[in-house]
Formats: C-alpha cells, structure tokens, sequence
C-alpha cells in the first residue's frame, strides 16, 4: 500500500508568514463545520472539528491544499497522504475514499479546494510548449510537495475573497498562475498529457466522460475502446494505470455512489435506486453497495437516520 505523508506539519512549518495568514483566513471565512462555497465559483473552503471515518466520495479534477490539519484519498489500495506540506492534484473524476486524520476543536482541519479547468491547462500547456512521453500511463490523483511560490498564488487567490470588486478581472490572473506553478512543481509532468489533444491519457479522460454519461447502460469494451479510438486491451491497460481501476470497475462505482446519493439526498427507495442506475437485480446491487461502502442500502439509512441529518452531509462534503 503505497501512502505519501510525510514528516509531520508542525515540526517544519514555523508559525507566522504565508501558511500562518492562510490558515488564519481560512478559518474566519469558514467559522463553521461543513463546506462553504466561495464568491469564487471554483473555490470552497472547508472546516471539521473532528476526525471522520474513511468516508465515500467522488473525486472531482481539483487541487486540495490543506491548511491546518492532516488528510487522506484511498484510490482501491493506495493511500495519498496530504497536509500543509503536500497538495492533492486529482486530474480525473475518481470514485475514491476520503478520511480527515487530524482535527480538533482547537486546532480543525482546514482545507481549500480549487476545481481543475483542464481546458485552461491545456491552453497553459500548449502556450508553454510542454510534452509529456508518449508511454506515460500516470495516476490520476497525485500528492506534490507544496512550495513557496505555489503557497503565495494560493494565499492570493484567497485574499481576493475580501475584495470582491477585484475577483472579475484578477481571479482569473492567479488562478492560471496557480495552475502554472503546478505545471512547473515536482510532479507537473503528470498533468501535461492529460491535457494534450493527442494525448493517450487524454483518451482516457474521454473514456471517463463516455462512461459518466452512460453509466447506467450495459457496458461494452468495444464501443467504448472506439469510441476512444483505442484498442480494446490498450484502453483497458491505460484506462488502469490511471485510474486503479478497470473501465468494469468504475462503472460500477459510479453506479453504486449515484444510486446512494439518490437514495440519501433524493430520498428514493433503494430497490428503485438500484435500478435507475442499471441494476436488474435488486440483491446484486445489495451485495455489490454493501462491498463497497460497508453495509447493504437499508442499513445505512436506518444508521444516518439514527445519526441525523447532518451525518449524512458531513459524508458528502467534497475535497
């Protein structure tokens, strides 16, 4: 199991200075637990007081940077590991878990989550003139050393949420240089050929696209390999090494998570759940929720019915 923490926050990052003004923004413009959207619309601020349990949720292109606190992705069997010293760069939407390690009333966690526009990189990318090899067949979700200069964009971006007469024109000048320094941090290549046009990931991205919008359909490896225009076993290799998972398999996630989100947020009976997302039989999609989140349908709702409301937002919040 691969898990990239690395030496505990507190015992290299020096209080006062660049992270000790984020982390004191951040925690007035989110004074509350949960998520709170911004007036940027790519940018939330996140808040929790207590650790949580390894928790579902639906990764989404962004860069995470946590301000105080310590969390953690488990992409099937690997563990990334971030904190004040290291980013998340999540490249392509993932079915994935996520865990809060380190909170407490007096010290929460604190995070930022900045959506990804792979557009923009792209655009970035080919005005830098940036190649990645043609073999490369990176994970979708990385963890990067956080730097100074990156540090100080990100503080930027933030400051602009008290002066929201200069976001229109200056939200978009630091929100391309964010993406520039992490273009040009240690792991930068790994987004380089999911954003070219011809890029083999890039067909992935695509492939992902393809099955998020039909993901209720019976699948078939050789429509979507052309639709992708890829072989069959060269899409299912490159589809892996990006995602850490079949094209199978993530479809059935992607299942799985919408049906417990109608179930939750929609409050639709779980056998009709199942079927909306493309279960024929209501057992086998029993067996294949509880595999995955821990306990069959019926018996999660009985258990965010005992625990409330807010149990089951506290579940959904987003990195």
């Amino acid at each position: 199991m691969f898990d990239g923490s690395l030496q505990k926050v507190h015992d290299i990052i020096p209080a006062g200075g660049s992270q000790q003004d984020l982390s004191n923004r951040v925690a007035r413009l989110a004074p509350f637990d949960g998520t709170h959207q911004s007036a940027l619309p790519s940018l939330a601020l996140h808040r929790g007081s207590v650790p949580t349990t390894c928790l579902p949720t639906i990764l989404q292109p962004c860069l995470g940077i946590v301000v105080q606190g310590r969390k953690r992705a488990v992409l099937n069997d690997e563990v990334f590991t971030y904190d004040a010293l290291n980013y998340l760069v999540v490249s392509v939407t993932l079915p994935a878990m996520g865990q809060v390690l380190d909170a407490t009333l007096e010290h929460p966690y604190l995070s930022i989550r900045l959506n990804l526009d792979l557009q923009e990189i792209a655009r970035l990318v080919l005005e830098l003139g940036d190649s990645a090899p043609p073999a490369t067949a990176n994970r979708g979700l990385f963890v990067a050393r956080l730097d100074e200069p990156l540090l100080d964009a990100v503080l930027r971006m933030v400051k602009l949420l008290d002066a929201p007469d200069d976001i229109a024109v200056l939200a978009p000048v630091v929100q391309r240089e964010i993406y520039y320094r992490v273009l040009r941090g240690e792991l930068g290549h790994r987004l380089v050929d999911l954003a070219q046009a011809e890029g083999g990931n890039c067909r992935i991205v695509r492939a992902i696209e393809w099955l998020k919008q039909r993901y209720a359909e019976p699948l078939s490896i050789e429509e979507l390999a052309g639709a992708v225009h890829m072989s069959p076993s060269a899409l299912h290799h490159r589809f892996k090494a990006v995602t850490a998972m079949s094209p199978l398999q993530y479809q059935k996630n992607l299942r799985l998570h919408e049906a417990r989100r109608l179930i939750f947020a929609d409050g639709i009976e779980c056998a009709t759940a199942g079927h909306r997302v493309g279960y024929e039989s209501a057992s086998q999609f029993s067996r294949e929720y509880r595999r995955l989140f821990g306990a069959p349908p019926r018996a999660e709702v009985a258990r965010l019915r005992v625990a409330g409301d807010s149990a089951y937002r506290d579940e959904h919040g987003r990195e």
